[in-house]
């Protein structure tokens, strides 16, 4: 079931027996719906899942309607945030690294850059979380040089270390945790990005602004 669609509106869809959909058109509306949401939540909510053009917003037991009227008066608030130039400066986080990934030489190799000019354009680009996924606390990062942007390894390696910095096609991200994993290795950082005694446990939530730092020897 989708909301009717007046002038303006934003659609929402029904997702399962406990959430809602909602249709953001974009990452950016994302993010500001979601953090709307946080600070508005509605009664009920237990979960908000910003995605690169969508948020799920899951609630068990809430009011069907209620909740729909919510997001939609929640999602024209995020457009006419967006059109007035408001929206609040998102947080920074500076991340140091040490580069010494297994796979520097090789995106040096296939971008065709010195690998310290590899850290120097990766270093100089700002970053922006768009979503979670794959596993808990793992960061989507958008922004990445078009230089640098290379195909994942043909073969994932069935162990890539906490903390490891890597990139795949246009994104960046940070390992939370010990996992499989076939995107590109730089290096390593100490920052830990995923901690389940923190609150939230996610360090690089949606929205965050990222900045990676060559880390002092």
């Amino acid at each position: 079931m989708t909301t009717p669609a007046g002038e303006g509106a934003v659609p929402i869809h029904r997702a399962g027996e406990h959430a809602l959909l909602v249709e953001t058109g974009g990452l950016a509306a994302s993010h500001r719906l979601d953090a709307l949401l946080r600070a508005e939540r509605p009664p009920g909510v237990t979960e908000i899942v910003p995605g690169p053009a969508t948020v799920l917003v899951v609630a068990p037991g809430a009011d069907p309607v209620g909740l729909r009227a919510r997001l939609s008066a929640l999602a024209a608030a995020a457009t006419a945030r967006q059109e007035a130039g408001t929206a609040a400066a998102a947080p920074l986080v500076r991340v140091p690294v040490t580069f010494d990934g297994a796979d520097l030489a090789d995106v040096a190799a296939l971008t065709g850059l010195g690998p310290q000019e590899v850290i120097a354009r990766f270093c100089g680009s700002e970053f922006v979380a768009g979503w979670l996924g794959f596993a808990p606390g793992f960061a989507y990062l958008t922004g990445l040089d078009p230089a640098l942007r290379v195909p994942r390894l043909d073969t994932p390696r069935t162990c890539v270390p906490a903390g490891a910095v890597a990139v795949a096609g246009p994104y960046a991200a940070v390992y939370p945790a010990a996992s499989p994993g076939g995107w590109r290795l730089l290096g390593h950082t100490t920052l830990r990005v995923w901690d389940t005694g923190a609150d939230p446990p996610a360090l690089l939530r949606p929205g965050t602004r990222v900045r990676f730092e060559a880390a002092v020897p």
